[in-house]
């Protein structure tokens, strides 16, 4: 029996047949020979090889463009091959370095290990390697010297001391305080099992000892030499920029968050890079988590700064970077609330619109001050210069303030408080003129409304069974507003596309439908869309009451690092000419 057309099974069978036709296609039994083209040998090999080609071409520009981004990293790996060239001489020496010239590999195994891509790091991992060398060496003579003394026990004098060495070593260095000293212990380790293997065969420790050392000074020295007298990459430097970058990714999101909730923004689908919490290009997600996630960046670029001698504008000898850190941590506490805040503008409960507006102008200056002030914090720690005399914070905190007044005053808004009685008060509305004689036949209907939903009007929306999620094949209606009931009053304005999707929330049963009562888990969504505003406001204020321990933390970074006073601009004097032209023009 052939099944319906268009059926599902009808598809099915039509694609299966297709695929039994492609096939067959491949290779046709009545020829006299192959068919190189359609058998696809041919082909593949060529599309294989096109592919490479592509990929080579692709791999390419991805190179270029890398190392356009940050030419420094150019520079360095141009350094390394310059310095491991340099270190490779040695191999062409003669007598009487004819012991240099065998073992100077070590002298390139240092070049290769040491050179790292800011002079701080190369300067640690450099004493790490000098000090494990010179420990190891003193105590292998030490154990080489016991075990020759030991006569028959030799053997076993070498394998208990590289045992204790290996024990006590790696012991050592899983403390926590001996962290920046790992690579030291693994050097050590090294060092000790191979003069202790190589003196043994050939009966010279001190000898191995030694040249061990001398090779590993040279190459250290090459290192050293060519990564300070060109082009010197600074691990200060680089936490310097850090911090003032984390500032400006977190007044971009600032801005961002009170933007798009005021606007009401809102996401068709949330991206699962922002669910859990990994890199996205959204400019709001972006900007506050490159500073959260900078912690580890920032402790190890100043582990690498604090081994860096004077430069540029650090010019002090101990100079003060964990006092960077703790800015840079003081910026990342407000992080964590323009966090919160975007948490806000993705969750699933919004609030209305037209509640919004009534707090827009507080919260949109709360958050274009708050921004002002991580930029011009960052623009002072970019010109390492201190603040002025005016207090930086006076701004912000006078639109903190009248947001919480605005609160105080419309805190009615943020509730929704069912049944208040509202007939009471029909004498002190009619004499206090908030409810006009046109409305006040509407009180019986506005009875069992709470008073911020009597002010704002916000009277239940009578829908047709087609928005009704509950019932099976909803036909949506191409006018939004067809179905709502003549009392019903939609907010119109600037923003009424976006509360037209409003206005639908939540998709389940967050409206009457032929005139039933809501339910008590309907209630509980309205009264939680009303509290989301609540919440939004005070984390605005949370992170103006947050930005003074950003502040403090800075003026503590201005003090020890010697920050230069602020350039006031001189007021401009018109001169004898000037006030003379100024007479003659007011004259006229």
């Amino acid at each position: 029996m052939m099944p319906k057309m268009g059926s599902i099974r009808y598809n099915f069978m039509e694609r299966s047949t297709q695929r039994l036709l492609s096939q067959k296609e491949g290779y046709d039994s009545d020829s006299e020979g192959w068919d190189w083209k359609r058998c696809g040998c041919f082909p593949r090999i060529g599309d294989r090889l096109r592919k490479i080609w592509n990929g080579i071409g692709e791999n390419a520009i991805y190179g270029w463009q890398f190392g356009k981004s940050d030419p420094r990293k150019l520079i360095f790996a141009a350094k390394v091959g310059m310095a491991l060239s340099i270190v490779s001489l040695l191999i062409f020496l003669k007598e009487p370095f004819m012991d240099i010239s065998v073992y100077s590999i070590w002298a390139i195994f240092t070049v290769v290990v040491v050179f790292e891509f800011s002079i701080g790091a190369t300067l640690s991992k450099g004493f790490n390697r000098g000090l494990g060398t010179v420990t190891a060496g003193g105590l292998a003579l030490g154990f080489a010297e016991l075990s020759t003394l030991a006569g028959k026990w030799e053997e076993g004098i070498l394998i208990i001391s590289i045992f204790v060495a290996g024990f006590a070593a790696s012991f050592i260095k899983l403390f926590p305080k001996m962290k920046p000293y790992e690579y030291g212990f693994r050097v050590f380790l090294i060092t000790f099992c191979f003069i202790m293997v190589s003196g043994y065969r050939t009966g010279t420790f001190i000898q191995t000892a030694i040249t061990r050392f001398v090779l590993i000074v040279i190459g250290a020295s090459v290192t050293l030499a060519v990564n300070i007298c060109i082009y010197p990459i600074w691990a200060g430097e680089d936490l310097h920029n850090l911090v003032v970058k984390n500032f400006t990714g977190v007044a971009k999101s600032l801005e961002g968050c009170v933007e798009g909730y005021l606007k009401c923004v809102e996401y068709d689908r949330i991206s699962s890079k922002i669910l859990t919490y990994q890199a996205s290009d959204d400019p709001v997600y972006s900007g506050y988590r490159s500073a959260v996630e900078s912690t580890s960046q920032e402790d190890t670029l100043m582990g690498f700064a604090v081994w860096e001698p004077p430069h540029g504008p650090y010019k002090m000898l101990k100079y003060p970077w964990k006092s960077y850190v703790m800015v840079s941590g003081a910026l990342r506490h407000c992080a964590f609330t323009v966090m919160a805040l975007h948490g806000c503008l993705l969750a699933e409960i919004q609030a209305p619109p037209e509640r919004r507006l009534v707090f827009s102008n507080e919260m949109q200056r709360v958050g274009s001050e708050g921004a002002k002030v991580l930029r011009e914090l960052g623009r002072k720690v970019k010109a390492m210069e201190r603040l002025g005399q005016e207090d930086i914070l006076s701004e912000v905190h006078q639109a903190a303030e009248e947001l919480q007044k605005k609160i105080d005053k419309r805190s009615y808004l943020l509730v929704n408080s069912e049944c208040w009685e509202i007939a009471p008060q029909r004498n002190d509305v009619q004499e206090t003129g908030i409810v006009e004689s046109d409305q006040i036949e509407n009180l019986h209907y506005l009875g069992i409304k709470s008073r911020s939903e009597t002010v704002l009007d916000l009277r239940p929306l009578h829908l047709s069974k087609s928005w009704d999620p509950r019932l099976p094949s909803p036909i949506p209606s191409p006018n939004p507003n067809a179905n709502l009931s003549a009392n019903a009053k939609p907010h119109v304005g600037p923003n009424r596309e976006v509360f037209q999707k409003q206005i639908s929330w939540p998709s389940r049963n967050s409206f009457s439908f032929d005139g039933t009562e809501d339910t008590e888990e309907e209630r509980t969504y309205e009264s939680a869309s009303a509290l989301s505003l609540a919440t939004f406001a005070s984390l605005l204020i949370e992170f103006v009451a947050r930005l003074q321990n950003l502040v403090d933390s800075f003026e503590e970074l201005s003090e020890k690092a010697r920050f230069k006073e602020p350039v006031e601009t001189p007021e401009a004097h018109p001169g004898f000419w000037e006030r003379l032209t100024g007479c003659f023009r007011s004259k006229r």
